[in-house]
């Protein structure tokens, strides 16, 4: 980073790492519609896409509402829906992904991918590193905060 850059550049707070979720979350919303596929349903089918085996449909349903501050009655929802379309296979209590589901997930992460390595590829990985920890402690105290707010 130059002397100039560091001189023009705010200090990351709040609606600095808000604006560039919505960026970044509006850049993989911009593939989903093209492929009739919401963002929490996304979020809920990568873990079932690049796990070994079946997943706990309950740990899906507690992990999905975890990440996305929804209630596991939504999350169990989102599960349903992906079964409803045939990307999501269930026995029992386990979720298993389906070759329709492993074609799409493919498709989409090709597609993003190419988007990330546009946005992210040239960073230095000292500066990743860097927000990295910084986003991780920023997440960890927010959902401190959350937890005495909700719980």
């Amino acid at each position: 980073m130059t002397a100039a850059t560091t001189a023009t550049t705010p200090p990351a707070d709040a609606r600095m790492l808000g604006l560039a979720h919505y960026a970044a979350r509006a850049v993989l919303e911009s593939v989903l519609v093209r492929h009739g596929v919401g963002f929490q349903q996304q979020i809920t089918l990568r873990p079932v896409a690049v796990a070994a085996g079946p997943v706990d449909r309950g740990q899906l349903a507690a992990d999905t509402a975890a990440a996305l501050k929804v209630d596991e009655d939504s999350a169990q929802g989102t599960i349903d829906e992906l079964i409803t379309a045939g990307l999501l296979g269930a026995d029992a209590s386990d979720v298993r992904i389906t070759d329709a589901g492993r074609e799409l997930f493919e498709r989409i992460t090709k597609e993003t991918s190419a988007a990330s390595a546009r946005i992210w590829g040239d960073l230095p990985e000292e500066d990743l590193l860097a927000a990295g920890r910084v986003l991780s402690l920023v997440t960890e105290r927010a959902n401190a905060e959350l937890a005495t707010v909700t719980g």
